[in-house]
């Protein structure tokens, strides 16, 4: 509970680093890809050992919100040489993309089993408040922007009509012998991020992007939290 208390204190706005967000999400139940910080390539390497191969590396920066678009992500990664080679491609590439950003490090992570994309997410309405979102995840919610809104907090009713009412839900019902997602994992992931804004008055932006969905469950692979006092 100390990542609460500190998400409640403070000024200003701040963006909570990939595994602070996620040691949120955590916190109220939903599950996410173990995440861990690498300050130089040797640590790296070793905790890609750890966690074993195939794994993701990620700049991690509150000043590179895309981290794709500044060339800072490199998946599949199935060796230790990949992963030295990764390493110093996406530091080489977060300094030319924003020469002035702060770089913490490189996040390290599992590679997750492929699921359907989707993305769980709230910004704030200056007239409504808070407002949940949820869609399909990845390059689809830019592209398609088929997207359902509800305002916080939300009914399990209001969980299940936001899954159903977008466009892609047969996607998540099953197509071309692919297997019909949790659905009832997803309105759970709904329900606790709904609750977790509602009695955390300091998040005001939130995306779960991407979200995988499964047969049976769902893990989240990335997320951002804005916080302000």
């Amino acid at each position: 509970m100390k990542l609460l208390s500190q998400v409640g204190g403070g000024e200003g706005r701040r963006v909570l680093t990939e595994i602070e967000a996620k040691e949120l999400l955590k916190v109220w139940g939903v599950k996410v890809v173990e995440t861990c910080l690498a300050h130089s390539q040797s640590q790296a390497v070793a905790l890609s050992r750890e966690l074993g191969f195939p794994v993701a590396l990620k700049i991690a920066s509150p000043d590179i919100t895309h981290k794709s678009d500044a060339g800072g992500v490199k998946l599949g990664l199935t060796s230790q040489s990949q992963v030295t080679q990764a390493y110093r491609d996406v530091i080489r590439s977060a300094h030319e993309y924003n020469p002035q950003a702060h770089i913490q490090g490189v996040t390290v992570q599992k590679m997750a089993p492929p699921g359907v994309e989707v993305i769980a997410g709230m910004s704030t309405d200056p007239q409504f408040g808070p407002v949940l979102m949820f869609g399909l995840g990845g390059v689809w919610v830019e592209v398609l922007k088929d997207v359902a809104f509800r305002l916080i907090p939300i009914s399990p009713k209001d969980a299940r009509e936001m899954i159903s009412e977008i466009k892609g839900f047969p996607l998540l019902q099953g197509y071309r012998g692919h297997e019909p997602v949790d659905t009832a994992a997803l309105e759970e992931v709904l329900l606790d991020v709904s609750q977790m804004v509602e009695m955390t008055p300091a998040i005001r932006e939130l995306d779960i992007n991407p979200l995988f969905a499964y047969k049976q469950g769902v893990v989240a692979v990335d997320a951002r939290v804005v916080v302000e006092e």
